[in-house]
């Protein structure tokens, strides 16, 4: 039997949350718990429903009443089946690289491919012998690209959100570090993609650097996303990329747009 998937984002009014469930269920007409609880007996048995629910700490009367309402069914009928999962919700981007107001759970659209916003935030400084950025090796318990080389800090850009806020709380949430909003320097987009097994991650990324010569000892990692961090000079890292063998999941594109905007 196949799961109803059913997104209640926190952030969404009464009439969409109530027009999405309809939608799922098939069933038009549902404005209130009231006619929710109607349309699920109409809908019969036996029914399983996967109920993602997005992870803003932000209260929605609606969203509660909803899983009140399968709780109940779910309790009352043994061949109903219903699983609510806390995930974060992440804004659809449309062909034309606009960011709409369609948002889905961050799981799955890694699992259908759909192309969403991210950011990356490089630290640089500049020396005489170049310019250096700093890397992080991402942790082991990481489900895409454990143990590799990466770019200074990164993040999904969550529903309502937007790139330069998120850089920021990328660089507080993994580095330790607050910087001024005035000091990230947009330096352009790119698209980026990775495919293993079930996961089809497919990204718009804002890419931004930061010149900070900062101590790593002053950092404070987040031991879930980083394991360490260190400094390279841009030109040596790219050889090293190119000639030898390093776990990395850094981007030779966003390198040469460093330099184009440093030089």
């Amino acid at each position: 039997m196949e799961d109803t998937e059913i997104f209640l984002s926190r952030l969404a009014s009464d009439e969409k949350l109530y027009e999405e469930t309809a939608k799922k269920l098939g069933i038009s007409g549902i404005s209130d718990s009231s006619s929710l609880a109607g349309a699920i007996a109409e809908k019969g048995t036996p029914a399983s429903y996967k109920i993602y629910i997005s992870d803003e700490q932000t209260e929605n009367k609606a969203v509660d009443d909803i899983k009140a309402v399968f709780t109940e069914a779910a309790e009352e009928e043994p061949e109903i089946s219903v699983e609510f999962i806390s995930d974060e919700f992440l804004n659809i981007i449309d062909d034309r690289a606009r960011i709409t107001a369609e948002s889905k759970p961050r799981t799955l659209v890694h699992r259908d491919g759909e192309l969403h916003p991210t950011v990356h935030i490089w630290l640089i400084k500049r020396r005489d012998m170049g310019v250096f950025v700093l890397l992080q090796k991402r942790a082991h318990e990481k489900e895409i690209n454990p143990d590799c080389f990466d770019v200074s800090a990164a993040g999904h850009v969550s529903q309502g959100e937007e790139f330069r806020h998120t850089a920021l709380k990328e660089v507080h949430e993994e580095l330790g570090l607050d910087i001024d909003r005035s000091k990230l320097e947009f330096i352009g987009l790119k698209r980026a993609e990775y495919h293993k097994g079930c996961i089809n991650d497919n990204e718009l990324v804002a890419v931004y650097i930061c010149r900070e010569n900062i101590n790593t000892e002053d950092l404070v990692l987040q031991s879930s996303e980083v394991s360490e961090v260190c400094w390279a000079e841009i030109d040596e890292l790219i050889s090293v990329m190119k000639y030898e063998d390093i776990p990395n999941c850094i981007s030779r594109e966003e390198l040469d747009m460093i330099k184009k905007a440093v030089f």
